[in-house]
């Protein structure tokens, strides 16, 4: 699957989630409002917020195809990175809100101060139909993301088994308060809020990880020493050097090569490691090798 597909379906994924959180938010928002479940209505700010992701993620992400230019030699990836720490920022925000708020419901209600009387049939069937819909939009964008090794879709497959999880609290929640445990409603409103905070968290990590160019995992460092091990005339790979521009990578390496080799050879070399990380390594951008004479045994 060449780049250009996979740029495709990243769009579908993400026109998917942003499309059906639209519908999400709308229907949890009123329903949560008028079936009285604060529950029911943590999940619609939820949503809300989802949607926000999706539109930044949307627009920094055509923002970030932009060309390399004089000012930005390596392109406009880290974009990005830069929308996911905006976004991140107000997703805790808002987990934040909607926990406090939920918090202080479960305490009027203890204490006998609340009118709550429990959320209506109607906020049970929506918060069910969310966590059917979650339910098949990860499995269907997991696919999306297997299929193409992109990050992206696999984040938000990520982000929509979160949803998933959080309308199932949302649901045992509205379905024991209508049984008289009035307070579990709202009590499942702050789990929801909880994991509206992990989530953020989530993507602030994430980011930060890109922006500060943390090195290599172990994996990721084995599998490009796998991949040059069958790159005839490469005798070792010494260092290994790699930062994240958006969803693209960027790799400095040094390679051992026999000293008694020409130049051109060496070159070739070189060209065959490039051509082989780059038929093998999903968004690999730029690939600069310096070689050097193997060290004496």
């Amino acid at each position: 699957m060449n780049p250009e597909q996979i740029e495709q379906r990243g769009r579908q994924a993400i026109n998917l989630g942003l499309g059906t959180n639209v519908l999400l938010a709308s229907l949890k928002t009123a329903v949560g409002v008028f079936g009285h479940s604060p529950a029911l209505l943590a999940e619609g700010i939820n949503s809300t917020s989802d949607i926000a992701y999706y539109l930044v993620v949307s627009v920094f992400m055509r923002i970030s195809r932009k060309p390399p230019d004089q000012e930005h030699p390596f392109g406009h990836g880290q974009l990005e990175s830069i929308a996911a720490l905006v976004v991140g920022s107000f997703v805790i925000t808002t987990g934040i809100a909607v926990f406090w708020n939920a918090v202080n419901n479960v305490y009027d209600i203890v204490i006998g101060v609340s009118d709550f009387s429990g959320a209506t049939f109607g906020a049970l069937l929506v918060a069910l139909f969310t966590v059917l819909l979650k339910i098949g939009l990860t499995v269907v964008t997991q696919r999306l993301g297997d299929q193409t090794g992109s990050a992206t879709i696999k984040a938000l497959a990520h982000d929509h088994r979160n949803d998933f999880l959080s309308a199932s609290a949302a649901t045992v929640g509205i379905y024991m308060g209508r049984l008289g445990h009035l307070w579990v409603d709202p009590l499942a409103g702050a789990i929801v809020a909880l994991l509206i905070l992990i989530t953020g968290i989530q993507i602030l990590r994430d980011a930060s990880v890109t922006i500060m160019e943390t090195v290599p995992s172990d994996e990721f460092t084995q599998r490009i020493q796998y991949l040059l091990a069958f790159v005839p005339g490469v005798i070792a790979v010494e260092e290994i050097h790699a930062r994240r521009l958006g969803p693209y990578l960027t790799l400095n390496l040094t390679l051992s090569i026999d000293g008694n080799l020409t130049v051109n050879r060496g070159d070739e070399i070189a060209t065959m490691a490039e051509k082989k990380l780059y038929e093998n390594i999903d968004f690999l951008r730029y690939v600069h090798i310096h070689y050097h004479p193997a060290r004496p045994a």
